[in-house]
């Protein structure tokens, strides 16, 4: 018996990437899920290859009446509604903050911050009235630093964050918990700078391949994320294991917002070398 046997879920950006494996691990952990993305060619055929578990729902995140149906979908579906990830995403507007239109800005922030409030909203009442539920939401380590992403994805990443930390303490009193995984770089679509709607597998392994090369050397842990990585991470909050978890941004990252990898680290830090006294009573 899997950790979620029986439970409801939707995941938002279903179709490929963080929210495929998502909903592979979901529904192999015994849960029925409705998975919701614009793809509907890509994420029918994923709903379809995980059998009777799993639907397939179109949903642009950036409008609420289709969030909402998505939601009220499964619920009417299933019965409920116990498990709510809201991932879908991209890259957006990138570039200088001078030369970002109001209508990029905003296009920007209704795909990646506004579809995580969306989300939560609609959730909320079906889970209230089950007396329980868990929300994950997707940000970023660019929720939590600067400079790693765009203006506008890091603006985003960082409201994400907040609206979980504010609704967790909102939803505590119902036994809803509302959590955050925070990604580093992950090996899918957005890393090699297309969706994968818009270029061949054999592009995008092409493009994936040189993207775990350069992460091999960029982080502690060497290797490039994948999905499955941030997949298990959701999961575990999704379930009665984490029970006693709300409101944290679970950073899942290798090491990336720890610091240089050891192995990049001047030779004088790096390398063991005795205390040298340079005056009485003075070490270095």
């Amino acid at each position: 018996m899997g950790t979620l046997e029986g439970r409801v879920g939707v995941v938002t950006g279903a179709a490929s990437g963080i929210g495929a494996a998502t909903a592979r691990r979901l529904v192999a952990e015994g849960a029925r899920v409705l998975l919701a993305d614009i793809q509907d060619d890509v994420g029918g055929a994923l709903a379809e290859s995980l059998g009777p578990n799993a639907a397939y729902r179109h949903c642009n995140v950036a409008k609420e009446s289709d969030v909402a149906a998505a939601i009220g979908e499964a619920a009417e579906r299933w019965g409920t509604l116990d498990v709510i990830h809201n991932n879908a995403g991209f890259v957006g507007v990138t570039g200088p903050l001078e030369e970002t239109t109001d209508d990029e800005w905003n296009q920007t922030l209704a795909v990646l911050l506004s579809s995580v409030f969306y989300g939560i909203k609609h959730a909320t009442p079906i889970m209230k009235a089950a007396g329980a539920g868990s929300i994950v939401n997707t940000a970023s380590v660019c929720g939590l630093y600067a400079g790693i992403g765009s203006h506008v994805y890091t603006v985003a990443k960082h409201g994400v964050v907040g609206i979980t930390r504010s609704s967790a303490l909102e939803l505590a009193e119902h036994n809803i918990r509302v959590n955050a995984v925070c990604p580093g770089y992950i090996a899918t679509g957005l890393a090699a700078g297309r969706a994968v709607s818009e270029i061949d597998e054999e592009e995008l392994q092409r493009r994936l391949a040189r993207a775990r090369g350069a992460m091999e050397t960029s982080q502690p842990l060497a290797r490039m994320g994948e999905p499955d990585d941030i997949a298990a991470a959701v999961a575990w909050l999704a379930s009665d294991d984490s029970a006693w978890v709300t409101g944290t941004t679970q950073i899942v990252d290798g090491g990336l917002t720890v610091g240089k990898p050891w192995r990049k680290q001047a030779a004088g830090f790096a390398e063991k070398r005795p205390i040298r006294m340079y005056a009485p009573g003075t070490y270095s």
